[in-house]
């Protein structure tokens, strides 16, 4: 594979964030937590995993008041009283279509949904937006966008008010109708789904839907012919891993959810594997870098809250050291969801217990290279359209 850097990076601070870059890949796994997280003030105070308040525990008018205050986006501010008349309006709704008391949107759900309103492009991830209230799938989307920003509304509505436009913008869910260049894509990334059968019984959760089943994406950069080819043209690369993207929240399926989550219980979650096979860490190619780093950005800010586990396999034993350093650069709850192995083949271990997963024997589903009993990644993974 053509590189343009030929001896190795000195290990020092500054490399040390570039190969961070270069572990995090084009990804989702920064979609954690929007840019804004990794404030070292933030970062220092949450030590311990914080849970977000229960909405019931948010709704106070001094909240409401100030997070209303605080919104960059242009939404009419209201009187509490007019606030007080709109969720007792959203309540009598919900008491009418039979929602349970504990499934009602919060009025910070009824605040992102008037501000997309106000914005005027109509979906994320494949969800047409639409009163949550009545909408459980709208409910889930503005939901995590509560969930990404530790349940702070004014930072939930500009974050959720950014991935509207740049959605409109960018229009990716044209981009899976797209067929990409087979010479550059081909074997790079792959989504594969593995569902709940009938007799898993022992599952540690029941349901249909996204409850019964794990979606995985796996980038496979040993698979790559020539770095300057593929990265080298970077928005079309970040447009493919995109499109890649987009074909995993289709197998997620949150527009046929039935079932709202909470700040603690999401099955709306897509675990990563990023395969480093035969692929040089002592070598820095600066337009993978830089096609790295914007990815990145952009996946940070308009995917939060879709990452369930991430796993680097295949990373050389001599980049042990690596993985203490780059948790410096990442929030801890991100860092927590890492699992960097030198062998691939040692990742179906990690899903043997059924408490770890909710479709028994993925472990055996996975493919062979990477521990199971299945078929390679080329049959039972999804690619977008190539040409």
């Amino acid at each position: 594979m053509a590189d343009t850097e030929t001896k190795p990076t000195a290990t020092t601070p500054e490399n040390v964030e570039n190969i961070a870059a270069t572990l995090t890949m084009p990804t989702e796994s920064a979609a954690e937590k929007p840019a804004t997280e990794e404030d070292p003030a933030k970062t220092a105070e949450g030590a311990a995993e914080k849970t977000p308040a229960k909405a019931d525990e948010e709704e106070g008018p001094a909240k409401v008041e100030t997070a209303t205050a605080a919104a960059v986006t242009s939404v009419p501010s209201k009187t509490e009283a007019e606030k007080e008349a709109e969720a007792a309006q959203a309540e009598d709704a919900a008491a009418s279509a039979g929602t349970p008391e504990t499934e009602r949107p919060s009025l910070d759900i009824q605040e992102l949904h008037l501000a997309a309103k106000v914005h005027g492009h109509p979906e994320i991830w494949g969800v047409v937006l639409q009163d949550p209230a009545h909408h459980v799938p709208s409910q889930i989307v503005f939901q995590k966008y509560l969930n990404a920003n530790d349940g702070v509304l004014a930072k939930a509505k500009e974050q959720l008010t950014k991935t509207l436009e740049w959605r409109a913008q960018t229009k990716p869910l044209d981009l899976t109708k797209q067929a990409w260049s087979q010479a550059k894509f081909d074997k790079l990334g792959y989504v594969t789904t593995y569902c709940r059968d009938e007799n898993d019984a022992s599952s540690s959760q029941q349901g249909d839907g996204a409850e019964g089943k794990e979606v995985f994406t796996w980038n496979v950069y040993g698979n790559v012919q020539d770095m300057n080819a593929t990265f080298g043209e970077r928005d079309e690369f970040i447009q493919w891993r995109i499109a890649l993207m987009e074909l995993a929240m289709q197998e997620l399926d949150i527009s046929s959810a039935t079932q709202p989550i909470t700040a603690s219980w999401d099955p709306y979650k897509i675990y990563q594997v990023h395969d480093y096979k035969s692929v040089s860490f002592l070598r820095q190619n600066p337009k993978v870098k830089a096609a790295v780093r914007e990815t990145v950005t952009i996946f940070g800010q308009n995917y939060p809250e879709l990452l369930k586990q991430k796993f680097f396999v295949n990373v050389p034993a001599i980049m042990g050291w690596f993985y203490a350093a780059v948790k410096v650069f990442i929030a801890k709850r991100t860092a927590e969801k890492f699992h960097p192995m030198g062998n691939g083949a040692n990742m179906a271990g990690e899903f043997a217990s059924p408490s770890q997963t909710k479709v028994l024997r993925l472990s055996v589903k996975l493919p062979r290279e990477y521990g199971g009993q299945g078929e390679g990644l080329d049959v039972q993974g999804k690619q977008t359209l190539l040409e």
